[in-house]
């Protein structure tokens, strides 16, 4: 098998599991209890509260740790747009190309407050323009735009809009999730206020992520429980989670993205070699270096993946597949593709340990099925 589909999740790498399995046999103590069992798990959650800042370049209490990205996006969304409603704010503004832990949880929110959810519209690269920003921030309880897109790999103007956002005194989140590990972020100088990620998506184990929180910045949750982190998440630490969570932010430190891009490079050429007509999604725009869309006139994304999947090779279809029902994808929708075209793209996404080999062999594999 050759898996390129980094995006949708990570294997979990040997140094993590190693970092994890302890908490899973010997170190069982429950975080929160005073006694030498639940000492030694609290104090592995703090080094890996400390492994997590590191990585963002922030204080560690600015750290709250969940369950993933999802529930990270919906802790922040909600909390802001119940403070926003309170405040007579009508406006939850996100971008056109969200995730659906954020579009869908945005909408939801904003009919129950009574407000209007307004999508920022992307260019044909599927980049907002900040501009477009301006007109709502009067009227915003809070803004969310992801730093990098999960189907195209596009990076996004955060710094911009973040600032744009700080001198209207509107609270600024964004979904890092498929960014983090990939690309560099100092959170003592990028104006955020909370920021999403999940360990999964950088070799660490599924069911944990993490919230961040700027220091000083007002949240009022919704979940009451027994006050573990800071009432932002309350509830039993998963301690094993935690402990993988950080060794896997403490070995993306220590990582070389550059060689995946170029061997997301080597991938693109010989795409474009030997299919001309083939359309790279987010072409013109900064992208992760290890994601690669392609669109393939003529061809249903759906269908490539599956010929793809009986040859071994994993990837994944840019629209969503529901019920039986091939959906277009809403991120090359909102790039201003056709329903068709929006069909056919397919994500290659690569990880640290794809190999050339690999990618050689993925080219082959694609040449054969597109030619027959």
């Amino acid at each position: 098998m050759i898996y390129l589909d980094h995006s949708a999740t990570t294997p979990v790498h040997p140094q993590v599991l190693a970092a994890m399995l302890p908490y899973l046999t010997e170190h069982y103590g429950n975080a929160g209890s005073a006694h030498r069992f639940g000492r030694d798990t609290k104090a592995a959650v703090e080094q890996a509260r400390e492994q997590v800042a590191a990585l963002l370049g922030t204080d560690a209490r600015a750290i709250h740790f969940t369950s993933g990205g999802t529930e990270s996006n919906y802790l922040a969304l909600s909390a802001w747009a119940r403070m926003g409603a309170a405040q007579g704010k009508r406006k939850i503004v996100i971008s056109a190309v969200e995730h659906p832990a954020v579009r869908d949880n945005g909408e939801a929110l904003a009919q129950q407050y009574g407000m209007e959810c307004v999508a920022l519209p992307v260019d044909v690269d599927g980049v907002v323009n900040p501009e477009s920003l301006l007109p709502h921030l009067a009227d915003a309880a809070l803004v969310s735009v992801m730093m990098a897109n999960n189907e195209t790999g596009v990076v996004q103007p955060i710094k911009t809009m973040g600032l744009m956002c700080r001198e209207a005194g509107v609270p600024f989140h964004t979904d890092a999730v498929q960014a983090m590990g990939k690309v560099p972020v100092n959170l003592e100088t990028l104006p955020v206020d909370a920021l999403s990620l999940s360990a999964h998506k950088i070799q660490g184990p599924k069911g944990i992520g993490v919230l961040y929180l700027r220091r000083g910045t007002r949240m009022e949750t919704l979940p009451q429980g027994g006050g573990q982190e800071r009432g932002v998440r309350p509830g039993t630490e998963n301690v094993a989670g935690i402990v993988g969570l950080g060794a896997a932010c403490a070995l993306a430190q220590e990582q070389d993205w550059s060689k995946v891009g170029l061997l997301r490079e080597q991938l693109q050429e010989g795409l474009l070699a030997f299919s001309p007509e083939a359309q790279v999604n987010g072409l013109g725009a900064e992208r992760l270096p290890g994601v690669l869309n392609v669109a393939f006139p003529g061809y249903e994304g759906v269908t490539l993946v599956q010929a793809l999947d009986a040859q071994g090779i994993a990837v994944s279809a840019g629209a969503a597949c529901h019920s039986g029902v091939n959906q277009p994808s809403h991120v090359l929708l909102a790039m201003g593709q056709d329903h068709e075209s929006a069909l056919s793209g397919i994500r290659f996404s690569l990880g640290p340990g794809t190999t050339a080999e690999e990618i050689e062999a993925t080219l082959a594999a694609v040449r054969q099925i597109v030619e027959h």
